[in-house]
């Protein structure tokens, strides 16, 4: 079976894959959690520095999810990622203020009927675990599994050839 990478990827080359398929902007499902109750939500994304950016109002029920359990999930069609979110406080309070400008270019409509709400905060997402879902040339199916705490990956088969 010939995979569309190579199966001894580096970490680095895995987390480029990651970002590659998710280019600057996704609209991506959000999981979060308290006292085992599971939120999904859509939100606009942005990725920069290595982390995926997103907005929302610090009064909402997601937003009081996040400050009880920062740990998160998200998922955009092949690509899942669990993390932990970080406050950044007021989208307008950040230095050089990148994610505004890059919210303003891809998410326009959400920017211009929301971004300037005084309630409005910035959070990151640090990827800690990724499955990334990818198919050979060839069309079979296969995972790269990216652990960013110990800086490695797995690349797993999930067709087998003949199938």
């Amino acid at each position: 079976m010939n995979f569309s990478v190579a199966k001894d990827l580096t970490f680095e080359q895995a987390v480029e894959i990651m970002f590659g398929k998710l280019k600057t902007h996704k609209i991506m499902a959000l999981a979060t959690s308290v006292n085992d109750k599971v939120m999904v939500r859509n939100m606009s994304c942005v990725f920069y520095d290595n982390l995926v950016w997103f907005k929302t109002d610090k009064n909402f029920r997601k937003t009081q999810q996040l400050y009880a359990n920062p740990n998160v999930a998200l998922c955009w069609s092949g690509v899942q990622i669990e993390g932990v979110a970080v406050n950044h406080g007021l989208v307008i309070d950040e230095p050089e203020r990148k994610f505004e400008k890059l919210y303003e270019k891809y998410h326009d409509g959400s920017y211009n009927k929301y971004s300037h709400e005084e309630t409005e905060i910035l959070f990151s997402v640090e990827p800690k675990f990724v499955e990334v879902w990818d198919t050979s040339q060839e069309n079979y199916a296969y995972q790269i599994f990216i652990d960013f705490d110990n800086k490695s990956i797995e690349v797993k088969a999930y067709d087998q050839e003949g199938k």
